[in-house]
């Protein structure tokens, strides 16, 4: 990981959810389809609302679902409309099955410009950006998600309580 440090906290090309000049970062590699993932969304709502000296840093990764791929680059296309933090929510919140449909359908939702969406979807920015979270996900070894990364050590749970007291402890250091 420390190798990686620069890479993994300050990479343009990911998403900020959360005080973008946050002390504290917090990175969050996951899957739009990923079950756990979809558990730990609302302590990681709840963290941002509590704690706003942490940025929060999406990495999206593919590989639960077909729709995975799709999903990870709608997030990165809203992000090109300044509203990433909106498309996040809107398929985590979603009542129904991940599909393109439903994504695109959650994009109309939040306001999204969908000529505009639709050809950053489908841009080499969005799929190279895709691409480059995968890679370094595989060079620190992030081998599931949800994978929470707090000032350069990695935490593996989904419990609101434990990631809260972890940033505690990196606040009073």
């Amino acid at each position: 990981l420390d190798d990686n440090i620069e890479a993994i906290n300050n990479d343009p090309n990911t998403p900020v959810i959360g005080n973008p000049n946050g002390s504290i970062v917090l990175v969050e590699y996951f899957d739009f389809a990923c079950g756990y993932c979809h558990r730990v969304y609302p302590a990681i709502k709840n963290i941002i609302a509590k704690n706003p000296d942490v940025k929060v840093l999406g990495k999206t990764l593919a590989f639960v679902s077909s729709a995975s791929d799709y999903a990870g680059r709608a997030a990165l296309a809203a992000n090109e409309q300044g509203k990433y933090t909106e498309m996040y929510s809107a398929i985590f919140e979603s009542k129904d099955r991940l599909s393109e449909d439903s994504i695109n359908a959650a994009a109309q939702k939040i306001g999204l410009d969908m000529e505009k969406f639709n050809a950053d979807v489908n841009s080499e920015k969005v799929k190279n950006a895709m691409k480059g979270f995968s890679d370094l996900a595989s060079k620190i070894q992030v081998n599931g998600v949800p994978t929470l990364i707090l000032n350069g050590k990695i935490i593996q749970t989904i419990d609101e309580n434990e990631i809260q007291r972890r940033i505690d402890e990196v606040k009073s250091k």
